[in-house]
C-alpha cells in the first residue's frame, strides 16, 4: 500500500519554514522535532517514525511547489552558505566558498535543488510536484 504526504509548498518562505512543514507533515504522533539540517532531513526520510513508520511505499504530493522552489533558491541558499562561512563557523571553509562561488556563477545548486537530490535518493518515495 502507498501512503500518501502532502507537502503545502505556500507555506514555506525560507529554510526555517521548510523544516517547520517538514515536522507538520513527517513527525506526526512524535514528541520530538528535526532540526533545520539537510542531514536530518535525509535521515527521515529512511522512515521508521512519524509519518513514515511502517511505509513500504510513500507518494510525497508537493502542492505549489514551485512557490517554494523560489523561497528555497538562489537568496535562501546564497544566504545559508554565508552563515556557514560566518568567522569562527565550525563548517568547511573550502566547501562551502565552493558552493557559494557556483551559486554566484549561476551553476551551482540551490537549497531547493539539493531537497530534491535527497528526495530522489530514497527509492521508496515517489515526488509528485503540483
Amino acid at each position: 500500500m502507498v501512503k500518501q504526504i502532502e507537502i503545502d509548498g505556500n507555506a514555506i518562505h525560507d529554510i526555517a519554514s521548510f523544516y517547520e512543514q517538514i515536522n507538520r507533515v513527517f513527525m506526526i504522533g512524535e514528541n520530538w522535532r528535526i532540526g533545520p539540517s539537510l542531514d536530518a532531513f535525509d535521515d527521515l526520510l529512511y522512515g521508521g517514525y512519524g509519518a513514515l513508520q511502517g511505509a513500504q511505499s510513500v507518494e510525497l504530493i508537493w502542492r505549489n511547489m514551485d512557490h517554494s522552489r523560489e523561497a528555497l533558491g538562489y537568496q535562501a541558499t546564497r544566504a545559508y552558505y554565508l552563515e556557514k562561512l560566518r568567522p569562527g563557523s565550525p563548517y568547511n571553509q573550502t566547501l562551502f566558498n565552493e558552493k557559494l562561488s557556483a551559486l554566484e556563477r549561476g551553476c551551482g545548486e540551490t537549497y531547493f535543488d539539493t531537497i530534491l537530490a535527497i528526495i530522489a535518493d530514497h527509492p521508496t518515495i515517489r515526488l509528485i510536484g503540483q
